[in-house]
């Protein structure tokens, strides 16, 4: 099984053939890309809970992790392991605790 060097943590299962990868990599996808294309594998196959799990290893634009908070809640990030690095520059420490006004006005 492989795993990943920062972490030790397995990757979860994949969808992709080493050969798509290569070809990816190849044609000058980033390795961030290649994890949002194995999210969508995995999403294509049905399997939702890999699809979140590739999904959560990538670099998500603060926005979206903005987003995702709105929809699923903070604990679902925390629970998927999303990283929140790029959202925590962007929103302050603790924008996971804090009440979104931009969502409020819609709720």
């Amino acid at each position: 099984m492989m795993t990943t060097a920062a972490t030790g943590h397995p990757l979860p299962k994949s969808y992709l053939t080493d050969a798509e990868r290569e070809q990816m990599r190849a044609e000058g996808v980033s390795e961030n890309g290649i994890l949002v294309a194995e999210s969508g594998a995995a999403g294509d196959a049905g399997d939702e809970e890999t699809s979140w799990a590739w999904l959560a290893r990538s670099e998500m634009p603060a926005h979206a992790l903005r987003f995702l908070k709105w929809q699923l809640g903070a604990d679902f990030i925390r629970e998927k392991g999303f990283n929140t690095i790029r959202a925590d520059r962007e929103y302050g420490e603790g924008w996971l605790d804090r009440e979104d006004p931009l969502f409020k006005r819609w709720a």
